[in-house]
């Protein structure tokens, strides 16, 4: 064990206490196929000029193109002073507030976040923040279990139409827990919750619903009815939402007839957060007060001092490094703090009609972009559902194959399904931002035309 400034009599002496003969007997539990892991694919050390140019050699592949690829992480327009304000060493370099006389800065901007969000979302509070939204989710799945004292079944419904990365995760982290997920398919005219799947279990003792908003075909679902159903059956509703639509949607607090989402989680990258090669992005992840306690991550509250000033402090803390580890309600080790003051940085440049303007230009460049490539013979839609900024199409083409000519093209054309979904061969998801102009759209039209029919010549 390298780094450890112990002798070889200190490591016997301390084997022989506690009654093993090597350390690697302490880590018998593991797998063997996961202990010996080999790193052949790291090259040999290099000199710095070496990685530098290696670096940037991959960096480049994601310079230029047009991209049309949505599913979970979006390309929008950040303002320069962003990012410009974020990197300044008072941010940049800021640590953990545990010191609040020494933090007022940094406590003050994740204060504002947490009210920026829960105006956001109608909740009544929000933490801050998680790693990203997949990890948020598995989060909130954890709570909710300990939340609903009245479900003893610790069991999720997890529509499928719920994005496939973040189910994973969540099952990765949850399910050794006890935890199990009922999967809930999807209607395949309308891309929305199967009503059917979903009435089997009422009635039955169910801990949560997952209602994704929009769902991962860019499919608005009718989240009024499901969040209902929810508490007719003793389930909480956990909201997974993409914060941008709700400029122009109705907050999780307003959904259904009673009090609305209990839980509400989703990725903050839409918020200030460029796409970076896919990360680091953050998590939000917001409840009703009378969950709070079950919050995990921190909650930062403002207060007075003796004086009458005003004052920031962390509130809740709710991890295994300051209660007992047995109470401990997560063990998240940190806030995506830097991210966190880009997004809030971002909301107040663009305030409520800025970001009205944003979700409804998306919209916009989305329907122009699906009615462009419709056009085309053999393309059509796939579902008929109310949609976001993204939709599922149907090429008459392999879809793998014209995704990457079309990435030849310049232009990096969607997702393809296939891989996630059964029955939506030569699919793909496309997803056209406000950062998209009308000769971008135009573009895209005439590389897919000349990509198919290339194909089809070819075959």
């Amino acid at each position: 064990m390298p780094f450890i400034p112990h002798t070889e009599d200190d490591i016997r002496s301390m084997l022989a206490t506690i009654g093993v003969d090597a350390i690697d007997d302490l880590f018998d539990e593991i797998d063997p196929s996961l202990r010996d892991v080999r790193l052949d694919s790291i090259p040999e050390r290099a000199s710095e000029q070496a990685v530098t140019r290696l670096m940037g050699e991959r960096a480049a592949r994601d310079a230029g193109g047009l991209c049309f690829i949505g599913a979970g992480a979006y390309e929008h327009h950040i303002p320069a002073a962003v990012w410009e304000l974020t990197t300044r060493g008072e941010f940049y370099s800021a640590y953990t507030p545990y010191q609040p006389e020494a933090s007022q800065g940094t406590l003050q901007v994740v204060y504002e976040y947490q009210t920026m969000m829960t105006g956001l979302t109608g909740m009544d509070v929000a933490n801050a923040s998680l790693y990203d939204g997949a990890s948020a989710l598995a989060e909130a799945v954890l709570m909710a279990v300990r939340a609903n004292r009245r479900s003893k079944s610790a069991r999720i419904l997890m529509p499928v139409s719920v994005h496939p990365f973040y189910r994973q995760v969540a099952h990765n982290i949850c399910a050794n827990q006890g935890i199990t997920f009922e999967t809930i398919g999807y209607d395949h005219a309308t891309g929305r919750i199967d009503e059917a799947a979903l009435e089997r279990w009422a009635g039955e003792d169910v801990t949560a619903l997952v209602i994704p908003q929009p769902n991962f075909f860019g499919v608005l679902e009718d989240v009024d009815r499901l969040t209902d159903w929810a508490q007719d059956n003793g389930a909480l509703a956990i909201g997974v939402v993409n914060p941008l639509s709700l400029a122009v949607l109705n907050e999780p607090g307003r959904w259904g007839a009673g009090e609305g989402a209990d839980i509400v989680v989703g990725e903050g990258q839409p918020l200030g957060a460029p796409l970076a090669s896919g990360g680091p992005y953050f998590g939000i992840l917001c409840c009703r007060k009378k969950h709070v306690r079950q919050m995990p991550g921190r909650v930062v509250g403002r207060t007075q001092d003796v004086d009458g000033r005003t004052g920031y402090v962390l509130t809740l803390q709710p991890r295994e490094q300051h209660i007992r580890r047995s109470k401990a309600t997560s063990n998240i080790c940190t806030n995506q703090g830097l991210l966190v003051t880009a997004a809030t940085i971002h909301m107040s440049l663009l305030g409520a009609t800025g970001l009205e303007n944003t979700a409804a230009t998306c919209i916009a460049n989305t329907r122009a972009l699906v009615a462009r490539l419709t056009a085309i013979d053999g393309v059509e839609t796939v579902f008929d559902g109310p949609a976001f900024h993204e939709t599922v199409l149907r090429l008459p083409v392999d879809a793998e194959r014209a995704l990457a000519a079309l990435a030849e093209h310049g232009v990096f054309g969607g997702l393809s399904l296939a891989e996630f979904y059964d029955g939506l061969d030569n699919t793909v998801l496309v997803c056209a931002t406000e950062t998209k102009t009308e000769a971008d759209l135009d573009t895209y039209a005439d590389a897919l035309r000349d990509v198919i029919a290339a194909q089809a010549d070819a075959a």
